[in-house]
């Protein structure tokens, strides 16, 4: 139902997605709830490493990433779609360049710093590092922004998670970010457009 309903606040304090409820135990933010599942399941070693330094190379990655790629990425969602569907007008498209020149220096971080010239983030196998990046950086090719045009390496790296993941369960796990667009031509109830406008415009300053 509804993050912000009675009964999400029983799984998250924040009331805020994703949360997890496994049992008795809940637990709120994506990072946190990744971690979790990877221990709990036993997942191959590779998703978060047993070597403490190859595991330190994913959590330096996960702390930089939320300032960076998720600051950004993101916002090409809420600025083209959602915030138009919701206040009933576009956004300047200075708001755009904005994020966009802002992403544009993240991506530039995240290759030159992490990605470098190997396969995934923390070396030769795919790790929790790339699946975090890889969600949010789609966001943008969703609504019509390529990111990876242009960028060889990155685009590289795109296509090797892809093949790690497997092409059809990668696709499957994005199908609705890549169809976000066609959310323009739903109607929205007008009580829902008059409580989320202040609250999403809110989210870009």
């Amino acid at each position: 139902g509804p993050s912000n309903s009675e009964g999400a606040g029983k799984v998250s304090l924040l009331k805020k997605v994703p949360a997890l409820k496994d049992g008795d135990f809940t637990l709120a933010e994506c990072t946190a709830i990744l971690l979790y599942l990877s221990r709990k399941y036993n997942t191959p070693d590779h998703w978060y490493p047993s070597d403490i330094q190859k595991r330190a190379q994913v959590d330096e990655y996960l702390s930089w990433h939320h300032a960076n790629i998720r600051a950004n990425a993101p916002k090409t969602m809420w600025i083209k779609v959602l915030i138009p569907l919701f206040t009933g007008q576009p956004l300047p498209s200075e708001k755009l360049q904005e994020v966009m020149e802002g992403l544009s220096t993240s991506l530039k971080q995240f290759e030159e710093r992490f990605l470098q010239d190997k396969a995934f983030i923390i070396g030769s196998e795919i790790s929790l590092a790339d699946l975090v990046a890889i969600v949010e950086l789609m966001q943008p090719v969703g609504v019509g922004c390529d990111i990876f045009e242009d960028r060889p390496r990155l685009m590289e790296w795109r296509r090797r998670v892809e093949d790690a993941v497997g092409k059809e369960l990668f696709f499957q796990a994005h199908e609705m970010i890549l169809s976000v667009k066609e959310l323009s031509n739903i109607q929205i109830d007008p009580q829902l457009k008059e409580q989320l406008a202040p609250v999403l415009m809110k989210m870009l300053k």
